[in-house]
């Protein structure tokens, strides 16, 4: 069972996906980069004691962009997710991420430890850094790009099968999971294609946070936490985890079958870790 969800917040729109049966314990679920709240379909199938409150984050999917001037920042989308959580009246859910939306949750778990009962990271585990030193160039490089981005004309998509295809050849994934994903990131308007995704969120990063900015947040993750990474996942992510591990305090680590977007491609293996962590109170 599905719903349509829709949350009007101050400035912007926050839209998703209700998977399950809403009297159940929720689960609060934060989609990748470009992806959307759909990405949380095929897991959810497998996930039936909880209700997966499965959001598109702003400027993807159905959701609201920024506004004009505007960009994206990592550190603005845990003030999205607050803003919501406080006209909800959530007090105490499970978080679920996906690469960047592991990245958030780890971010929002660590400023708002109270309301966070359990934190899964699937193939993240805490936020990308750079070094100090490179800052003035990324600054720079970020620049640059917006200019041109906003310069330069829009693309958009010739064919949803087309653009299918692409997206599952680009990013490893299955043609059923690119399907989904793209499904819901592209609108029809006068028999013309759209991509509802912000192309904004394609500029460079103003800045990274330093790896000690990284450690600080974590050490403040208080919730049992869980990462599950793919045995075809991001090399840069196995290598964040073995270099963090004594970061988190109560971490369990899974290893399943599968590339970055595993939740998707296989999802019932990656479910059952869910399960069970969730189950091992």
């Amino acid at each position: 069972m599905q719903q349509h969800l829709e949350f009007s917040l101050a400035n912007i729109v926050i839209r998703g996906i209700g998977y399950g049966d809403p009297s159940k314990p929720m689960i609060l679920a934060l989609h990748g980069w470009l992806d959307n709240a759909a990405s949380f379909n095929p897991i959810s199938e497998y996930l039936n004691d909880y209700y997966i409150v499965a959001l598109d984050l702003v400027g993807h999917g159905l959701s609201s962009h920024r506004s004009d001037g505007a960009h994206y920042h990592l550190i603005d989308f845990p003030f999205d997710l607050h803003e919501l959580v406080e006209t909800q009246g959530w007090k105490s859910f499970i978080l679920m991420g996906h690469s960047m939306g592991g990245i958030i949750a780890t971010i929002y778990a660590s400023c708002f430890p109270e309301y966070v009962s359990q934190l899964i990271s699937i193939e993240s585990f805490g936020p990308m850094t750079k070094d100090a030193e490179s800052s003035p160039t990324q600054l720079r490089e970020s620049i640059l790009s917006r200019l041109k981005a906003q310069r330069s004309a829009a693309k958009h998509p010739k064919s949803i099968e087309r653009t299918i295809e692409a997206r599952a050849m680009v990013g490893d994934i299955a043609v059923e999971s690119a399907k989904l994903l793209i499904t819901r990131n592209i609108r029809e308007e006068n028999n013309e294609l759209f991509f509802t995704t912000d192309r904004r969120l394609r500029t460079f990063s103003s800045l990274r946070m330093t790896e000690s900015q990284a450690e600080a947040f974590m050490r403040n993750i208080q919730c049992p936490t869980l990462v599950i990474t793919g045995t075809k996942g991001y090399q840069s992510m196995r290598t964040a985890l073995n270099n963090r591990l004594d970061w988190v305090k109560n971490l369990s680590m899974v290893e399943c079958e599968g590339f970055h977007h595993l939740h998707m491609d296989n999802p019932q293996p990656v479910a059952d870790v869910i399960a069970h962590f969730l189950n091992d109170k």
